[in-house]
């Protein structure tokens, strides 16, 4: 069992959240992560930016333009996660452009090996058909990193089976079409592909809208393994600046609500924190 099925598995059910690497700042970002583990987060996905995020909504793609103002390169990316020491498990979460780049030759190896020397667990690339994915799978394979790949409402058939047949760690389930973006409510589109997965024996994490407690909850109710929380975070950022890390408190909140509904949605008796 990888790194990244264990965190899921052993701490169901879970929290995954994710932040844009260099929004505002890769000083800013090292903090926030912190935060994040403190918070509860099981896993926690790092965006490294990248020019042309078609899967994004305005918010992480407003994140991604912050981060690449303020000069966030792979190179920078990989210095920060050399120097993060937290307890949950952390993947890339990238395009494919990125990663073929990356070394002198276009080749997904480079990446990968750097991938797996800073201590990455996984990687997550929303534009790699997974029809195209034999040279990354086998480079991620060697290296001990999983490979997710995101499930869309639509996805099914012979396209299903070929996804299902090279994920690992998690099958990030999709819960709604379009782009990323924090939304007032689960979509029915969850349920649905949750019942589709049940025969796969992968742990099944629904993100895209997921935004509080209470949507955490429903979706664990429905048959999730986890959650996957970004634009609600990417939003706290946002309001909050640069400077001292003023969104480390916030964001150490909000993923305790959020873990604090996915227990509750698994049926775990959690007492509410104590106002102060």
């Amino acid at each position: 069992m990888s790194e990244i099925e264990a965190a899921i598995r052993e701490n169901h059910p879970a929290l995954i959240t994710y932040i844009t690497a260099g929004d505002p700042s890769l000083e800013d970002t090292r903090e926030y992560v912190e935060a994040l583990d403190r918070g509860g987060a099981d896993l926690i996905e790092l965006g490294l930016p990248f020019s042309e995020p078609i899967a994004e909504g305005p918010t992480i793609q407003a994140a991604i333009n912050r981060a690449l103002d303020a000069g966030t390169t792979p190179r920078g990316f990989f210095e920060l996660v050399d120097d993060l020491e937290t307890e949950a498990p952390l993947l890339v979460m990238t395009y494919y452009n990125m990663i073929l780049q990356y070394g002198s030759e276009a080749d997904v190896l480079p990446f990968v090996e750097r991938a797996a020397e800073a201590g990455l667990s996984g990687i997550i690339v929303p534009d790699l058909p997974a029809e195209e994915a034999d040279p990354l799978r086998a480079a991620c394979d060697d290296h001990g990193l999983d490979l997710v790949f995101i499930v869309a409402p639509t996805t099914e058939g012979e396209r299903l089976e070929t996804i299902m047949s090279q994920v690992s760690g998690f099958a990030y389930v999709q819960a709604r079409l379009g782009t990323t973006g924090a939304r007032a409510d689960v979509s029915n589109a969850t349920h649905d592909s949750l019942t589709r997965l049940e025969e796969y024996d992968v742990p099944k994490a629904v993100g895209f809208g997921v935004s509080e407690g209470d949507h955490a909850a429903e979706i664990v109710e429905a048959g999730a393994d986890g959650v996957i929380v970004g634009s609600a975070l990417v939003d706290i950022i946002a309001e909050h600046g640069e400077g001292d890390a003023p969104a480390a408190d916030p964001l150490e909140g909000k993923a305790e609500e959020l873990k604090r509904g996915a227990l509750r949605g698994g049926g775990v008796d959690v007492p509410e924190p104590e106002q102060p």
